[in-house]
């Protein structure tokens, strides 16, 4: 499809469609087959002495088919974007809401937002006005614009920024969520079609240690809890064109604000609620899956429950001011889609249900069915397997049962709270906290979780007990709901030890796996180590002669960055041993900044980038079951270029002496059966180069050299980079 960009030249829509496979459609309609079959049959066998239990059971059991047919609705296919060439001139003002975050976050936002390509202005708002907020703003170089009130909250501030700027264009992000140097190159290109509204991308985390974030170390995997949505539902929902604003690493059309009179305000998510106006005004929406922001995850399961919290209010005031089946603007696509979202926040009551009632049965005896027979089990269990199944196989290997599971266990109870916001018309406004929690606060918050691991647990034994002296209950439905029980009730212990164990970390800032050379300047030499685990407060020091270092000694020296050597002191703060005779041990750090331009260089490489996922092969995608069973697996970690297999290692290019300023280069480990290399580096080789230098180990430095073949662009958050192939 080709639409004329505004230069008068012609941007062909390059999209495609990812389809299920045949196996995958067989496998729905199977589960479609079932669920109707039993779900048909389940009224049947209402116990008749419980007839509001049965109800209840069943009802909660409804809803989860209503929520998995929308789910399949919406997944069917995904729309699957590719960037288009940015029309000539065309380029946008960025804005940076800010409330009370710390100056270290915004500054490492204002200065990846000026790093872009494509940039015309970048405005800090500050509702707190704040005179540091002014003087960062200032020293930087930003424009700075404050209120003397904070009515309608962000959508008030970001409507009170729109009167003092005349861009066609704004590049909206949270005060935390710093872009990448590509960002606006890669999203601009879709507002040549003139009904595009938005341009929205996923919002990506750095701090992988956050609650939300899992990580598996042994397979290279990291797992969100909001991937599935990012990955999956809304490329679904593009395809149907109700693909919604996030508030945050999105680009608007000033004329679609114009014409909905700004964000929308009079409730507590205006994103939402502004991409419903917006649809229902015939705009069209476009969302680009690739990760190009980057920003901070709550970290603490109070902080996580507070923003879901919020964005469900949010979404209860949106469907009662707005209308979702019932809105005339929006088509019935586009109806059902909001209204998988809105409904998702009712699965709360629903999970209230599920999680107590194997309690209720065991410590009662009521039954929500009549009986736990043949009959029973040859409808149950092929539905409640295929649930999962499908769940799995539509979310592409986005979608983990379990760890899914966990986060349901943990959020109902706020989701139920949520609910009352279709009838409370006055909410309280919940800022998400950015700062580790404290214990006592993450047990104060999970109390629903103890309640319900307490409950069921207690009901087993108890169950057993009373069994035994009355035989209140038929042996079979003992069984199967002490096995209900217990699958409950670790959920809730999966649910809190994650949020307990998150909550003891007591790092000031999150430290980024990226390897880094360090040269030490000592009177008599000059060496080089491995710096790892690194933020602007700290690192990790290793080499075969850091434990020589004592506690408290201060290590002069440059990091040594693809673009920079960056002056500092790392103050030895603790001792850990590494893994291997030959790794030696590690130190960890507190560095000492010379100047604030020496730890901006640092925060420029690490923020507003996915290098941490590049050099350390992290996936996102995971296989699906009938991929597992089949051994067909598509890799999807959609960086283009993946420079990941595994840990890259600095390396050091010969071509600078010792004492000189120093050019390095990544290279990646061989390839396990020919041995081959990959080597990122700034700089451009002709085909059949020989390299030389010393790569940067925790064992020390070791010299190696190659020749480079065949070159491809990637990027590193400061600049393109190129990609070789290393050959011996």
């Amino acid at each position: 499809m080709s639409r004329p960009t505004t230069n008068g030249q012609i941007a062909t829509e390059r999209t495609s469609l990812v389809c299920l496979s045949g196996p995958q459609r067989l496998l729905i309609l199977l589960y479609l087959i079932v669920a109707v079959t039993y779900l048909g049959w389940r009224p049947l066998s209402f116990h008749p002495d419980a007839m509001v239990f049965s109800a209840l059971v069943y009802g909660a059991e409804l809803f989860g088919f209503l929520c998995a047919s929308l789910y399949l609705f919406m997944c069917w296919r995904l729309k699957e974007r590719s960037p288009l060439p940015v029309p000539r001139g065309m380029t946008a003002d960025v804005f940076v809401p800010t409330l009370n975050e710390s100056v270290d976050i915004l500054r490492r936002t204002l200065m990846a937002a000026q790093r872009m390509q494509h940039v015309d202005e970048v405005w800090l708002l500050d509702d707190g006005n704040r005179p540091e907020i002014r003087a960062l703003a200032e020293r930087l170089g930003c424009r700075y614009l404050a209120r003397t009130d904070n009515t309608d909250a962000k959508a008030g501030n970001i409507n009170n920024a729109l009167k003092h700027c005349s861009a066609d264009f704004i590049a909206l992000f949270d005060a935390d969520h710093a872009p990448a140097r590509n960002f606006l190159q890669e999203t601009l290109g879709f507002f040549a079609n003139p009904k595009v509204a938005f341009v929205q991308t996923p919002h990506e985390f750095y701090n992988l240690d956050s609650f939300q974030n899992r990580m598996d170390h042994d397979r290279a995997q990291v797992w969100s809890e909001q991937l599935l949505f990012f990955k999956v539902i809304q490329p679904g929902k593009d395809r149907l064109n109700s693909a919604f604003f996030c508030g945050s690493c999105a680009v608007i059309r000033r004329e679609a604000l114009d014409d909905v009179g700004g964000l929308a305000t009079g409730t507590i998510t205006e994103d939402i609620h502004t991409s419903l106006r917006w649809h229902a005004r015939g705009w069209e929406s476009a969302y680009y899956s690739k990760p190009l922001a980057f920003g901070l995850a709550p970290s603490t399961a109070s902080a996580f429950l507070k923003q879901r919290l919020r964005w469900g209010q949010g979404a209860m005031q949106t469907w009662r001011r707005e209308g979702l089946l019932t809105n005339q603007g929006l088509s019935w696509a586009q109806r059902l889609s909001y209204l998988a979202t809105v409904l998702a926040y009712f699965e709360g009551w629903q999970r209230l249900v599920l999680f107590f009632s194997p309690a209720i049965v065991l410590l009662t005896g009521l039954m929500p069915i009549a009986a736990v027979d043949f009959d029973f089990l040859m409808r149950f269990v092929p539905y409640f397997l295929l649930t999962y199944w499908v769940f799995e196989e539509v979310g592409r290997g986005y979608a983990r049962t379990v760890l899914t599971e966990q986060y349901t266990m943990t959020r109902f109870a706020v989701f139920i709270a949520a609910t009352f916001g279709m009838f409370l018309k006055k909410l309280p406004f919940v800022v998400t906290p950015k700062t580790m929690g404290e214990i006592d606060a993450t047990r104060r918050t999970l109390w629903p979780q103890y309640l319900v691991l307490g409950l069921n647990a207690l009901a087993i034994p108890a169950g057993v007990v009373l069994y035994l002296g009355t035989g209140h209950l038929p042996a079979g439905a003992l069984v199967a709901n002490i096995l209900w029980a217990a699958l409950t009730a670790w959920l809730a212990f999966l649910a809190i030890a994650h949020a307990m164990r998150v909550a003891r970390f007591r790092r000031r800032e999150y430290r980024f796996p990226v390897p880094i050379p360090f040269q030490i300047t000592a009177h008599d030499d000059d060496s080089v180590i491995l710096v790892t685990d690194v933020s602007p407060a700290g690192c990790k020091l290793s080499g075969p002669d850091v434990h020589e270092l004592r506690y408290g000694e201060v290590v002069r020296g440059a990091l040594i960055l693809p673009d920079a050597e960056v002056r500092v002191q790392a103050v030895v703060r603790s001792r850990t041993a590494a893994s291997g005779q030959a790794a030696g041990n590690s130190v960890g750090c507190e560095f000492v900044w010379n100047t604030p331009e020496d730890q901006a260089q640092l925060e420029i490489f690490l923020y507003g980038s996915d290098l941490q996922w590049q050099f350390n092969g992290l996936k996102e995608k995971a296989r699906t079951p009938m991929e597992r069973a089949t051994g067909f697996f598509k890799r999807a970690n959609h960086r283009t270029p993946d420079i990941a297999s595994e840990s890259w290692a600095p390396l050091l290019l010969s071509s600078s002496g010792v004492g000189s300023s120093q050019r390095v280069a990544y290279i990646s480990p061989p390839d396990g059966r020919s041995g081959q290399r990959r080597l990122a580096t700034l700089d451009s080789h002709p085909d059949g180069t020989t390299i030389s230098g010393m790569e940067v180990t925790a064992a020390g430095p070791r010299p190696i050299n190659g020749r480079l073949a065949a070159f491809d662009p990637a990027e590193f958050a400061t600049s393109p980079v190129h990609l070789y192939r290393w050959t011996k």
